[in-house]
């Protein structure tokens, strides 16, 4: 077996196990508890506002009969992802990992 040969089979396996994982999430409840979860942080940290402030920025930049829907969520996506805290993002990742190994 080649290197990529090798390395579709590990994506292949990657992706069967976050199948896997968001099958369990969705099952269970848990997801839509970590989606209000993370909503109700995000809102606590400030994130929001700073987004919305964004948004904003972007429109007048553009101006608003230059701006799609689309244009908008591809502008802003990038940087609300960034801006999402570490604390927010390894809190996030300690629930899901508690959830798993009770639930494996």
């Amino acid at each position: 077996m080649n290197l990529s040969s090798v390395k579709m089979v590990e994506r292949l396996k990657e992706s069967q196990l976050s199948s896997s994982v968001h099958q369990k999430l969705v099952e269970s409840g848990e997801r839509e508890r970590l989606k209000e979860l993370l909503r109700t942080k995000l809102i606590e940290c400030g994130w929001q506002d700073r987004l919305r402030s964004h948004c904003k920025d972007v429109i007048k930049q553009k101006g608003l009969e230059n701006v799609t829907v689309d244009d908008l969520v591809a502008e802003i996506t990038p940087k609300g992802r960034a801006m999402i805290p570490d604390e927010v993002k390894r809190d996030l990742l300690i629930r899901i990992r508690t959830f798993l190994a009770a639930n494996s």
